[in-house]
Protein backbone atom coordinates (compact mmCIF):
# COMPACT_ATOMS: atom_id res chain seq x y z
CA UNK A 1 0.00 0.00 0.00
CA UNK A 2 1.05 3.23 -0.72
CA UNK A 3 2.55 5.30 2.10
CA UNK A 4 2.72 8.58 0.96
CA UNK A 5 0.71 11.88 1.33
CA UNK A 6 -0.36 11.71 -2.50
CA UNK A 7 -2.22 8.66 -2.71
CA UNK A 8 -2.39 6.18 -6.17
CA UNK A 9 -4.98 6.55 -8.63
CA UNK A 10 -6.69 2.82 -8.39
CA UNK A 11 -8.28 2.12 -4.94
CA UNK A 12 -9.13 -0.55 -3.48
CA UNK A 13 -11.62 -0.97 -0.56
CA UNK A 14 -12.35 -3.85 2.01
CA UNK A 15 -15.46 -3.71 3.63
CA UNK A 16 -16.89 -6.00 6.36
CA UNK A 17 -20.72 -6.58 7.58
CA UNK A 18 -21.07 -3.29 5.56
CA UNK A 19 -17.97 -1.46 7.48
CA UNK A 20 -14.94 0.05 5.65
CA UNK A 21 -12.15 -2.64 6.66
CA UNK A 22 -9.03 -1.34 4.84
CA UNK A 23 -8.13 0.95 1.87
CA UNK A 24 -4.96 0.61 -0.67
CA UNK A 25 -3.80 3.01 -3.01
CA UNK A 26 -1.73 2.00 -5.98
CA UNK A 27 -0.45 3.75 -8.64
CA UNK A 28 -0.47 0.67 -11.61
CA UNK A 29 -4.18 -0.66 -12.11
CA UNK A 30 -2.10 -4.04 -13.10
CA UNK A 31 -1.03 -4.08 -9.08
CA UNK A 32 -4.14 -2.73 -7.76
CA UNK A 33 -5.54 -5.85 -9.79
CA UNK A 34 -3.34 -8.14 -8.75
CA UNK A 35 -3.63 -7.27 -5.14
CA UNK A 36 -7.40 -7.22 -5.85
CA UNK A 37 -7.02 -11.14 -6.78
CA UNK A 38 -4.77 -11.43 -3.71
CA UNK A 39 -7.29 -9.69 -1.21
CA UNK A 40 -10.07 -11.76 -2.97
CA UNK A 41 -8.42 -14.79 -1.38
CA UNK A 42 -7.22 -13.31 1.69
CA UNK A 43 -10.86 -11.91 2.99
CA UNK A 44 -13.33 -13.64 0.42
CA UNK A 45 -16.56 -14.72 2.47
CA UNK A 46 -19.72 -14.47 2.37
CA UNK A 47 -20.45 -10.41 3.64
CA UNK A 48 -16.94 -9.53 2.27
CA UNK A 49 -16.85 -6.87 -0.41
CA UNK A 50 -13.48 -6.03 -2.03
CA UNK A 51 -13.69 -3.05 -4.50
CA UNK A 52 -11.36 -1.29 -7.41
CA UNK A 53 -12.03 2.47 -8.26
CA UNK A 54 -10.01 3.94 -11.01
CA UNK A 55 -10.35 7.70 -8.37
CA UNK A 56 -9.08 10.32 -11.47
CA UNK A 57 -12.84 9.32 -13.29
CA UNK A 58 -15.10 7.82 -10.60
CA UNK A 59 -15.54 4.53 -12.14
CA UNK A 60 -15.37 1.69 -9.90
CA UNK A 61 -13.62 -1.19 -12.24
CA UNK A 62 -14.13 -4.35 -10.36
CA UNK A 63 -16.01 -5.39 -7.40
CA UNK A 64 -16.10 -8.57 -5.35
CA UNK A 65 -18.40 -10.11 -5.42
CA UNK A 66 -19.54 -9.20 -9.01
CA UNK A 67 -21.93 -6.64 -8.20
CA UNK A 68 -22.60 -5.75 -12.04
CA UNK A 69 -19.35 -3.78 -13.17
CA UNK A 70 -17.08 -4.39 -15.45
CA UNK A 71 -15.55 -7.00 -14.57
CA UNK A 72 -12.16 -9.13 -15.41
CA UNK A 73 -12.06 -13.37 -15.18
CA UNK A 74 -8.99 -12.86 -13.36
CA UNK A 75 -10.61 -11.68 -10.38
CA UNK A 76 -14.78 -11.98 -10.44
CA UNK A 77 -15.47 -14.07 -7.70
Amino acid sequence: MTCTLSPGRYRLLLTIGGQPCATGWWDSETTARRKMTSWIGDWGQPGTTISLTDEETGTQLDAWPDEGTATSPATSG
